[in-house]
C-alpha cells in the first residue's frame, strides 16, 4: 500500500474544489444565458407594439395642432367681433343716449307739471335723532321712550 502525501491530499481538495466553482459559473452561465434570451425577446416584443403607438401619438400630436391653429383662429373672430360690437354700442349710446335722456327728462317735467306736486314726489324728511351721551339713537327707539315716559 502506498501512503498518500499531503500534498497529494491538498492537490486533490483543489481539483474538487475546482470542480465545484467551475459546475457552479457553469450553472451561473446557463441561467444568465437563458435571462438575456428573454430580454431579447421582451425587447423585440415593446419594439413591434412601439413603433405603431409612436405613429399613432405622432398622429395624434399633428391633430391637436390642427385644432389648435382651428382654435386660435376663431378666438381672433371673437375677439375682432367684441370690439366691434363695442364700437358699436358706442355709437349707439353716442348717437341715440343724449337726445333720449333730454327727451325723457321733457316727458317727466310735462307730467310734473301738468300733474301737479304729488305727497309721494315729495322726498321724505328724514328722522330726527337724540344725541345721549355721545351716541345717537334712531328715532324709532326714540319713539319707544317717549310712549313709556308719556303713559305714566
Amino acid at each position: 500500500m502506498r501512503t498518500v502525501s499531503g500534498g497529494e491530499v491538498a492537490g486533490i481538495l483543489v481539483a474538487v474544489f475546482w470542480a465545484i466553482l467551475v459546475s457552479f459559473l457553469a450553472v451561473a452561465l446557463a441561467r444568465l444565458a437563458q435571462t438575456l434570451k428573454a430580454t431579447t425577446k421582451l425587447v423585440a416584443d415593446v419594439t413591434d407594439q412601439a413603433v405603431p403607438l409612436l405613429a399613432d401619438a405622432s398622429q395624434a400630436v399633428r391633430s391637436a395642432q390642427t385644432q389648435i391653429d382651428r382654435v386660435d383662429a376663431i378666438a381672433s373672430d371673437v375677439q375682432e367681433v367684441t370690439s366691434n360690437a363695442s364700437a358699436l354700442s358706442t355709437t349707439v349710446a353716442s348717437t341715440f343716449g343724449g337726445p333720449l335722456v333730454k327727451v325723457a327728462a321733457f316727458g317727466y317735467g310735462v307730467r310734473r307739471a301738468l300733474g301737479g306736486r304729488k305727497e309721494e314726489d315729495v322726498p321724505a324728511k328724514s328722522p330726527r335723532r337724540t344725541v345721549i351721551v355721545g351716541r345717537t339713537v334712531p328715532a324709532a327707539r326714540r319713539s319707544k321712550r317717549n310712549r313709556g315716559n308719556t303713559g305714566k
